[in-house]
Order: C-alpha cells, then structure tokens, then sequence
C-alpha cells in the first residue's frame, strides 16, 4: 500500500495542479502533495527496513533497499525544492516572466516530474523503466522551456533530441535484453522483470548481455551527463527555471545512473568478468577529467554547477564501476551528499541571480553584504561540494580515491589532478560572487533557505556521523549492487 502511494500522490497532484496551477494557492499545493509523497516514501522506507523486499500488483513493482533509499532521496529533495519554489516563483511572476498559465505548466509538470522519476525507481519491469524515463525527458523538456525565450527554446530542443537518441539506444538495449531473457524465462512478462532476470542472470548469454549494455549505458548515460553524452546538460540548467535546475541535478541524474548499476548487476552476473565495471570506469573518469577542465571556461553560475554536476556524476559512476563493497558504499553515501549539496547551492544561486538580475558571475557581487544567509549558504554550499572536510563529500570522495589508489591505481592521479583544477576553478570564481561591493536589489518575496541549511546540515552530519540504521541502510544496498 505504501508503495502504490508513493506513486499515488505525486499523480494526483499533477492532475489537480494542472487544474488549479494557476491559483495563488498552488505553490503550496504543490508543496503539500510534495510532503505528501514524502511521508508515503518515509513509511515505505520503514516497512523496507522492518519487512524487507517487497513486490506488488503481480511482482511489476518493487521495493529492496537499493531503491527505496533512492525513493526517500527523490522524495526528500522534491519537497524541499517545492518549498524553494514557492517565493522563487512569485518573484518571477511579479518581474513578469511567468504567466498565469505558465505557472499551471510549472507547476503540474513538477509532479508529473515527481512521479515519473518515482516509477522509475519502483518498478520491477525493465519495459515499464523504459516508458517512465521518456516520460521524465518530456515533462523535464517543457520545464526548460518555461521561460519560452530562445534560448530556453534551443536548450529545451537541444535536451529533447539529444536525450530523445540515448532513450532510442536505452530501447534497444532493452530488447536485446529481453532477447537473452526470453531463451531461459520463456516469452512472456517474466523476461522483463528485474527479480527474475537477478534470479537467472549466470544463464544469460554473455554476447547478447554485453552488447545489451553496451547500448544500456549509451542510452540510460545520456541522462547521466555522461562525457562525450553531456552536451544537453549545461544548456538545460542554465536556461530552465533554477528549480528545474536542483532536481535535474540532484534527482534526475541519480535516477539514470540507478537504471545503468541494475544493468551492471546482470552483466557481471551473465559475464564474470570486468566488462561492464571497466566501461563504467571509464566513461566516468573521462566525465570527471573533461568536466573538471571545463569549468575554468564558465561565465554563467547555472552552467558552471552544472559542469560541476556532470563531475560528481562521474566520480559515482566511477565507484559503481569499481564495484566491492567499499566503492558502492562510497557511490551511495556521494549520491546522498551530491543531491543535497547541489540542490542547496541552486537554491542559493536562484536568490542570487533574482537579487542582481543576473546569471554572469562577472556581475554578482557581494552577496554577504546584500542577504548574509544566501551569501553563507553559497559559500557553505560551495565549500560543501568542493569535498572539503567536515563534510560528507569529503568522506565519500576520500573513499572513492582510497579504493582506486589500492584496486586501480592508474586512475588515482587523474582523479586527483581533476578534482584540484576543480577546487581552484569553482573557489576562484564564487569568492569575489560572496566578498565586494555589492550592486544586488532586495528581493519582493522573503528568500526561502530553510531548505539551503536544512541540506547543508545533513551533509555536514553525514561528514561527521553516519548514522547506524543509516550505515546498516546503504550496507545492504551496496551488497545488492556491489
């Protein structure tokens, strides 16, 4: 019942919205059906902890603790991004950007947003996964291009044919698949599902598998951001509303990359051999070298995190790929911080350019000065991502960079020269951004950073103090996975 729920509320909140969006009352609609998809995840997430797996409605939904710790994630920052929303928004309205009706289009996309990222993670039929990410890129695509100024138009294209290819291969992957499937499951709706493809993954054949994901990780990579896969991200953060920007980056991406380690988990079974972990490596070590390096070119704020982004989703991409206990904790505990993190710093960075009217970082000055608290949470968010201690990117980067220094020590220098020229790049550019003379304008709606520090608050605990339930938590995600 909690797991149908879970997709239940997000649903009816995109019907409802979709008609009464445009009401003044609707970002707290959206923000209410929000808590309450989080407090069905949260009962979810206990009934995982208590009872353990757990399938539905004849084995097509399913819940282990991989991916309802994924589910609680989604459901967290999709609340604390609705609440961000809600002075966000209305200071667009009162410049006049959004209309009534755009607003409505926001606003319902959001939870059709929500749910298909919800469906994504639960459930069990590869097919259904499929249909669920094309739903995402098409809801995602009519957020970017909420503004409808050219630019937001050839980002929001751009994002749709680019994403629109990779879901193409993802397809084919997934056929081929089924293809293996079917000649030890039999035809039929078994030969989709991810419990009885886990149960007869040593009888796959290992020529079909490989090439299914070779198409798997091109297709499903995409949505990553994976490098030379990326070119749609920028464009997308930079030019949609910057709460489109904070869930792509801190959900979405997470999503594509749970799709690409379930894939992993059949290969490695079907081949016994480092194929799929060696490709993963690589496309995510490419992602951090390239992303790292790009960063120093940027002039937009929105851009350069999301450069940043496509970092951070290499590192992860990178530990999954190693595989073992230890790299699959580390990728789990930076898919945790990672969300949190870069979803506060767009939090910050929205305030900001509403505050100064812009996004060029050449033109945002003195943010202390103007609004303490969007100035600290900036910098906090910064020095957060950045993997400086006590946080909890810290923790799981030292871990990542430990394994591969005593597994793949080829890597550890490249990873350690990216993230250097990563630290000086973002550090050089948001300091005068906080520090100087200030030309920002006070905001007409009260800046929401509850959510800012709320997540802040987290990561820092996370670097300081994993819980035990917790530990226990991505303990036995990472034995499914690792």
């Amino acid at each position: 019942m909690e797991l149908l729920s879970v997709l239940a509320f997000p649903l009816l909140g995109g019907i409802l919205l979709g008609v009464f969006g445009h009401r003044r009352w609707a970002p707290e609609l959206n923000a209410a059906m929000s808590l309450a998809t989080l407090l069905a995840a949260g009962a979810l997430t206990v009934r995982v902890i208590e009872e353990g797996p757990t399938t539905v409605l004849e084995e097509q939904f399913f819940v282990d603790p991989f991916n309802v710790f994924l589910v609680a994630l989604t459901a967290f920052v999709g609340f604390t991004t609705a609440l961000f929303s809600r002075p966000y928004m209305r200071t667009e309205e009162h410049a006049g950007r959004l209309s009534a009706g755009r607003l409505r289009l926001y606003h319902s996309m959001y939870q059709l947003f929500s749910f298909t990222m919800l469906l994504c993670l639960l459930t069990n039929n590869v097919g259904i996964l499929w249909v669920a990410m094309e739903g995402a890129t098409l809801s995602t695509v009519l957020l970017v291009s909420l503004y409808r100024t050219p630019q937001s138009l050839e980002a929001a294209w751009k994002y749709f044919i680019l994403c629109g290819v990779g879901i193409a291969q993802a397809l084919f992957g997934t056929i081929l698949l089924y293809f293996a499937a079917e000649k030890v499951l039999g035809a039929g709706g078994t030969a989709l599902l991810w419990t009885h493809l886990h149960e007869v993954r040593g009888e796959l054949e290992p020529t079909v598998v490989s090439l299914a994901f070779v198409f798997l990780l091109v297709g499903y990579g995409t949505k990553v951001g994976l490098v030379p896969l990326h070119n749609w991200l920028p464009d997308a953060h930079a030019e949609g509303p910057t709460p489109v920007s904070a869930v792509l980056s801190g959900l979405l991406l997470n999503v594509a990359l749970y799709a690409v380690v379930r894939s992993k988990v059949l290969v490695d079974g079907a081949l016994e051999t480092g194929f799929s972990g060696n490709l993963m490596m690589g496309f995510g070590l490419l992602s951090v070298v390239v992303a790292a390096f790009f960063l120093s070119r940027q002039r937009d704020v929105k851009r350069m995190f999301a450069y940043s982004s496509i970092e951070h989703m290499g590192i992860m991409t990178f530990a999954f790929g190693m595989g073992g206990p230890v790299a699959a904790f580390a990728g789990l505990l930076h898919m945790t911080v990672h969300s949190l993190t870069k979803s506060a710093i767009f939090f910050t960075v929205g305030h900001a350019a509403h505050a100064t009217g812009t996004q060029s970082m050449d033109a945002i000055r003195g943010l202390i000065r103007q609004s303490p608290t969007i100035g600290w949470g900036l910098a906090l968010g910064s020095i957060a991502i950045l993997g400086m201690p006590p946080f909890g990117v810290f923790t799981s980067e030292f871990m990542v960079l430990t394994t591969a220094m005593h597994e793949h020590s080829w890597a550890t220098p490249f990873l350690l020269v990216a993230l250097g020229v990563a630290f000086a790049a973002v550090f050089g550019k948001v300091q005068p951004m906080i520090f100087g003379e200030t030309t920002a304008r006070p905001l007409p709606h009260p800046p929401a950073l509850v959510p800012v520090f709320v997540h802040l608050a987290v990561v820092l605990m996370l670097g300081l103090y994993i819980p035990p339930y917790l530990v226990d938590w991505y303990r036995q995600a990472a034995a499914l996975i690792g």
